[in-house]
């Protein structure tokens, strides 16, 4: 059986599910990090601040409800002209900056939250300023979480590299479908699955490593 797949093919989709893993979660932690602490700065205050979190929490509200596999569909006019084209590696990685941003950004706000709301009082008192807190209180008090996140979101993002085969984005979703489903190949949609399953346990086991390092005691 293993000897009727075509092994230089596994490779090719498994770096490409490798790319767009990658290059998706690096902007999607790069836009998602500071729109949860956007939320949670403003989560708490009133005027503008309250309308601001209103409206941010609304549109991530919004694309957290929408599938990914109708996201990829509904995003393809902003896809063409971010990158030049809807089909192929690149098209892939906006739909999953798209899907995975909102879904960091609540994980980002939900981690800042269980930080000890006495360590940012005192950090007040003594004058310091908003970047100050944030910067040297928030997020280096919030890193377990935060790493939690940045795990349960990559991990999420292997599974949504595996649909973007819907729209011929490549990877080993695109194979699992081209040869496993179309053609009925049992064979290469098994050991699809096997990557996907070693490639998120690999995933797994190193957040829960950095998170607990970062765990006080």
């Amino acid at each position: 059986m293993l000897s009727s797949i075509n092994w230089s093919d596994i490779g090719t989709a498994t770096v490409d599910t490798l790319i767009m893993l990658v290059f998706s979660s690096i902007f999607t932690f790069i836009i998602g990090l500071p729109i949860g602490v956007l939320l949670f700065w403003t989560s708490n205050k009133q005027g503008w601040s309250k309308a601001i979190y209103r409206i941010v929490s609304f549109i991530i509200n919004i694309l957290r409800s929408v599938p990914f596999i109708i996201l990829m569909i509904a995003v393809i006019p902003i896809t063409r002209q971010l990158v030049g084209t809807t089909i192929g590696l690149q098209a892939a990685i906006p739909p999953l900056v798209f899907a995975a941003t909102p879904f960091f950004a609540r994980l980002v706000e939900t981690s800042l939250r269980e930080v000890d709301r006495g360590v940012i009082e005192a950090a007040q008192a003594m004058g310091a300023t908003t970047m100050q807190i944030i910067f040297r209180v928030l997020l280096p008090e919030a890193k377990p979480g935060l790493w939690a996140g940045i795990t349960i979101t990559t991990v999420t993002l292997v599974s949504y590299t595996a649909m973007s085969g819907f729209i011929g984005g490549g990877g080993l979703g695109d194979l699992a479908i081209r040869y496993g489903y179309q053609r009925f190949d049992t064979t290469v949609m098994i050991v699809t699955i096997i990557i996907l399953v070693v490639l998120v346990q690999l995933l797994q086991m190193t957040g829960d490593k950095l998170v607990a390092r970062y765990t006080k005691k």
